[in-house]
């Protein structure tokens, strides 16, 4: 093992100058300085009251939406005692108490669509053009059918169609009015048809 040696002075010189432009490899950590003051504990909030839920039954709500109908749409009457008055008033009035006595009538009973519409037609066209004012037309309220989808099948296609032939053409220009015929006329199997006048 090699003795050490003392430096010359111009070797110690020279390694000063090094030293001096070294930059250490693990520098003193910096002092932080005081730590941060911890703050006061928070005074402890008081619990929110617990509100007690309300006592239930397990179908208590089903059972009340089942006791409503499930049949949104309005009936043929409602929709039809709904729709503006064209006519005078008391006419109206008079026609939907039975007290105005059809001047003609047509039975659709037992007839399929395609029977029914052209024999409509040809009803209300004749009774138009003779000048008739009030026609009664019968329907019928329909057979409960079978029923085996989800969706609800409705009660008497003539019942449901008529109305809305009634507005078409080319029957549509010569009606007034359309409503469900009175009891003694055959209440909700039929329909009263107020006509415009004949020019």
């Amino acid at each position: 093992m090699a003795r050490r040696r003392t430096l010359r002075p111009d070797e110690e010189e020279l390694w000063h100058a090094v030293a001096r432009t070294a930059k250490p490899m693990h520098p003193k950590r910096r002092d932080p300085g005081p730590k941060p003051v911890p703050a006061p504990p928070k005074a402890p909030q008081k619990p929110e009251p617990v509100v007690p839920l309300s006592t239930f039954r397990i179908g208590e709500r089903a059972a009340q939406t089942a006791a409503r109908a499930h049949d949104l749409a309005p009936t043929v009457g409602e929709r039809l005692s709904g729709a503006t008055v064209r006519m005078d008033p008391k006419t109206y009035s008079r026609m939907g108490r039975g007290k105005l006595a059809p001047e003609a009538r047509i039975d659709l009973h037992g007839m399929t669509v395609a029977e029914a519409h052209p024999e409509l037609i040809r009803f209300v066209l004749n009774a138009h053009a003779q000048g008739m004012r009030l026609v009664l037309v019968i329907t019928g309220k329909g057979k409960p059918g079978p029923d085996h989808g989800p969706i609800p099948s409705r009660q008497g296609i003539l019942k449901h169609q008529v109305p809305f032939w009634l507005h078409m053409p080319p029957i549509g220009p010569t009606v007034l009015q359309v409503t469900e015929a009175h009891l003694k006329h055959g209440g909700a199997g039929a329909y009263y048809v107020y006509l415009r006048r004949s020019r």
